[in-house]
């Protein structure tokens, strides 16, 4: 199983379309959803989100995907809890 990127920063950018948290479009957070999508779209989807984001955008997001593929939840959710 591929866990999914979204790091709960769900907010849309206007000018590129793609969310500040997890730089998915609309369309392709509909497309994790769907039962049928494969772990090979997955991943490369997950690729293609890296290669969009950059400098302390790209640090920021693969430290928070890696706390939550590591433990079930992301650095954002994380800190919510500890306040």
């Amino acid at each position: 199983m591929i866990v999914s990127p979204c790091i709960s920063i769900c907010k849309t950018d206007p000018s590129t379309g793609y969310c500040y948290g997890c730089a998915r479009t609309i369309k392709e957070k509909k497309i994790w959803k769907e039962p049928e999508t494969t772990d090979e779209w997955k991943t490369n989807n997950i690729k293609t989100i890296r290669e969009r984001l950059v400098g302390w955008q790209l640090e920021s997001f693969n430290e928070s995907y890696e706390h939550k593929i590591n433990n079930g939840i992301s650095l954002f959710k994380k800190n919510l809890k500890n306040e």
